[in-house]
């Protein structure tokens, strides 16, 4: 029987309790255990599809074409294993389930209320998770911060299953210690207050991870004990880390496994973190670096920057890099500034590397035409995700093959030449307004030729595959998009020499583009940012990053 542990945030958001919940999880693997987790987001959306990157935010997808929050994706990283849709609500995806059993007489006709059952839908789907994975432990990370509104129900929901089964449910929190530099002292009162929040929900925390920019001393971590009601090695230090990767470690330095474990009165099978050990030491110490520059447009958020609008990129990058035993050093380029400025098109020469993620509308296109352009024209590597691969196609058309106006018809519907356009399903969506869940979403195969860079990549390391006749291989890779390389124009693009080395099998729709005579010039209509892991990094990443450095 599955035990259930409950992940909230007080104090503010952002403090890392996705990583905490992923990290924790890792520990629990370690230990010999077979480990799931679930994350509850309490907004109206129905899933994170809808939402501007920039608010939220990088939009993760899963192998069953879920489109979810970010923290899925640290799930998949740190439990080395695929997270599925059944993993993941939203208050939207609860109210409308409630509702369409309302509306089909699920209820027996009585009177549907939102306490108890939206909590008791809730409880369902953790339930239901529990059942199909057969997971010894769930871990159940709910979104926002305590005190919310917005997250009451999810709480009730937590309070009530574990009224119900005392022994097997357990309450974290993670809170932050802010240490204001006009003091230079460490404050627990915001912690205290966040606890005395959760105990008006019902809930008392087991544990408290303390999150802070320094390490919790001993006053700090008796006051936080007295005042919130739990024993001093229940206060776990939480400190900033140079790298995500650290936290499994720094945990199991203060026993929070074995804590965890204890008090649902089991006993760890043993304990092996050799590898992850191994991948931390070589994050730290990774001395010759690796400059990168991702040309986006969604990482800009008033004065600061917002990473996790690419935040799978840049791990899988950073995977690849540690792979090579080499230390990433991204920079931002925005797109943007190459069209205002495309004599700054220059400082590409100055990286190793340029990556052009996905993305959607018109804005910055052109500089990202641009950037691509002059990467395929300087020998600079050049990997080009999902929209990136798009606009790698479209340079090569206009460039190459003199298709004067060259575009897709996501930005320009007029253009004489739609090199990228949308399928036929795709435009019954958009003519709809359903644009909801119903894009191509999801892992398709591909069948990768034989003699191409993206062959010779797939070939190596630990990554599924199955061979196909001739030597080719079919995989299967994460989509998220509408439009499509227009297969009108396939016999034009090949003849100037643009190889298209990947294909769907099931829909003859092209997957991967490249160069063969570029030091690396990849396209993948995929995301294959998605399947990246610390422990087995994306061959494709491995590759770009293998010519970056040679």
């Amino acid at each position: 029987m599955s035990k259930f542990i409950f992940v909230a945030g007080g104090v503010m958001s952002g403090i890392g309790k996705g990583v905490a919940t992923s990290s924790i999880g890792r520990i629990l693997i370690s230990r010999g255990y077979n480990v799931t987790a679930i994350k509850i987001d309490p907004y109206i959306n129905v899933d994170a599809g809808t939402m501007n990157p920039v608010e939220h935010g990088e939009v993760f997808v899963t192998e069953d074409g879920l489109e979810c929050d970010q923290d899925v994706g640290n799930y998949e990283r740190f439990l080395d294993k695929n997270i599925y849709s059944i993993n993941y609500m939203t208050t939207g995806r609860v109210y409308e389930s409630v509702i369409h059993r309302e509306r089909n007489l699920g209820y027996g006709g009585r009177q549907v209320t939102v306490v108890p059952d939206i909590p008791e839908e809730v409880i369902r789907r953790i339930s239901k998770v529990s059942r199909q994975t057969k997971a010894d432990f769930v871990m159940v990370e709910i979104g926002g911060t305590v005190g919310e509104y917005e997250n009451l129900l999810f709480l009730e929901a937590a309070r009530m299953m574990y009224l119900r089964r005392p022994k097997d449910v357990l309450f974290i929190l993670v809170s932050y210690l802010p240490v204001p530099k006009m003091i230079g002292e460490m404050k627990t009162k915001p912690t205290q207050h966040a606890v005395r929040s959760l105990n008006s929900a019902g809930i008392q925390p087991h544990i408290i991870l303390a999150r802070s920019e320094y390490a919790l001393d001993e006053p700090r971590k008796k006051k936080v004990s007295i005042y919130c009601n739990i024993a001093p090695n229940d206060v776990i230090s939480a400190p900033d880390v140079e790298s995500i990767y650290e936290v499994p470690l720094n945990f199991e330095k203060e026993n929070l496994g074995k804590r965890i474990l204890a008090k649902f009165e089991m006993r760890g099978k043993g304990k092996n973190l050799e590898a992850w050990e191994k991948l931390v030491n070589t994050i730290q110490t990774s001395e010759n670096p690796v400059k990168l520059g991702i040309v986006g447009k969604y990482f800009e958020s008033g004065a600061f920057t917002l990473s996790d609008s690419y935040i799978s990129v840049i791990e899988a990058l950073k995977h690849a890099c540690w792979f090579h035993k080499r230390k990433p050093e991204i920079s931002w380029l925005n797109s943007d500034h190459y069209e205002k400025f495309p004599e700054s098109l220059s400082e590409l020469k100055d990286f190793d590397g340029i990556i052009v993620p996905g993305g959607f509308g018109s804005r910055g296109v052109e500089g990202k035409i641009m950037a691509a352009g002059f990467c395929r024209s300087n020998n600079i590597p050049y990997l080009g995700l999902c929209y990136g691969m798009q606009i790698a196609t479209i340079e090569f058309a206009r460039t190459v093959c003199k298709l004067d106006g060259a575009n897709t018809s996501e930005i320009d519907k007029k253009t004489p030449h739609p090199v990228i356009d949308v399928m036929p399903e795709q435009k019954t969506n958009i003519q709809k307004k359903d644009y909801g869940a119903s894009m191509r979403l999801g892992a398709y195969n591909c069948l990768v030729k034989r003699g191409s860079v993206a062959h010779r990549a797939y070939s190596k390391g630990d990554f599924e595959k199955e061979k196909e006749k001739n030597g080719d291989l079919i995989i299967s890779e994460r989509h998220r998009h509408r439009y499509e390389l227009n297969n009108n124009y396939r016999e034009s693009l090949e003849k100037e020499g643009l190889l298209m080395s990947g294909i769907n099998p099931e829909r003859n729709l092209v997957e991967i583009i490249e160069l063969p005579n570029h030091k690396f010039f990849v396209g993948t209509q995929f995301h294959p940012e998605f399947k990246s892991r610390p422990l087995r990094p994306h061959p494709l990443f491995v590759e770009f990053i293998r010519a970056a450095i040679s």
